[in-house]
């Protein structure tokens, strides 16, 4: 019976607490109790890099590297320069998670119906679900890593349509003719012609058949070169500028006129909404903490 086995046991137990010093032996002397293992730490992701504490994995910043160097083979551009290309592919992959993290701080968060109506459409456009896991495979996606990225291309383009919404359909304007050389000594050869009484049209026409020199209306912000946008903003109707260079040669101006209020051609609108973002970004990134991986 299970007490007869007990049984010797406990006059063991009773002889030795005995024995000791004061009977039972103390807690101090007894050996110290097994303690129990915490559960292992979570082994840290690494990442490429940190921006305001949130990690860009460095296996998602391998892959879009993959993607990128694909692209421009596609292209006809190979990547040579493989410091070059992953700066890139870095900077715009934390471009994207500082519009992403701005869409959360005003209030906008990706469902998972949302997420999932996204990726049904992408299954329709591509005919199936087969096609989508084909696509996947041939552009270094996992089906998780493909919805990580979807859900934050999703979050980024909200957060620019926030941003471009707030460019106004109208600005000031200005209606400019040039003429364009790519030599200084001629440039300067013309603005003499001018000077001595020669007509802008005419010469603008020699110079450039086909549009007459017109480059029509544009605001503030919209042309690649600001020495000749200031130029042009700077003139009063009807005058003429001194030569200006830019990256593409040296411009000759003529004021044709100006509006306060004209509305933005499509053009220009998706130009200053697209200035506008880089803007957003460039001064997030100054508030900003970004860390890159050594």
């Amino acid at each position: 019976m299970p007490t007869l086995r007990v049984f010797p046991i406990l006059i063991v137990f009773l002889f030795l607490a005995a024995c000791s010093p004061g009977g039972l032996i103390p807690a101090s002397e007894t050996a110290a109790p097994t303690e129990t293992a915490s559960p292992p730490t979570p082994t840290p992701v690494p990442v490429a890099a940190l921006v305001n504490g949130e990690g860009i994995p460095l296996e998602a910043f391998n892959d879009e590297l993959v993607r990128y160097k694909q692209a421009q083979e596609l292209l006809g551009t190979p990547v040579t320069d493989e410091q070059a290309a992953a700066s890139l592919v870095l900077d715009n992959m934390i471009s994207n998670l500082l519009l992403s993290q701005g869409a959360a701080e005003n209030g906008f968060a990706v469902t998972e119906e949302l997420l999932n109506e996204r990726e049904q459409a992408l299954v329709s456009q591509l005919g199936s679900p087969e096609a989508l896991a084909k696509w996947l495979a041939e552009n270094n996606y996992s089906g998780e890593s493909f919805r990580v990225a979807l859900r934050q291309s999703i979050a980024v383009a909200w957060m620019r349509d926030e941003i471009a919404a707030k460019i106004p359909q109208t600005a000031q304007q200005v209606h400019v003719r040039q003429i364009l050389l790519y030599n200084e000594e001629a440039a300067q050869t013309v603005l003499a012609r001018l000077q001595a009484g020669e007509e802008f049209e005419t010469l603008a026409a020699f110079y450039d058949p086909l549009t007459r020199g017109d480059i029509g209306w544009f605001p503030r912000g919209y042309l690649p070169f600001k020495s000749v946008e200031d130029a042009a903003f700077a003139l009063m109707p009807g005058a003429t500028s001194e030569v200006i260079a830019s990256e593409v040669g040296f411009h000759i101006l003529k004021l044709i006129e100006v509006e306060s209020d004209r509305p933005l051609s499509p053009d220009a609108l998706l130009a200053l909404q697209e200035q506008a973002v880089r803007d957003w970004v460039s001064q997030r990134r100054q508030q900003s903490e970004i860390i890159l991986a050594p």
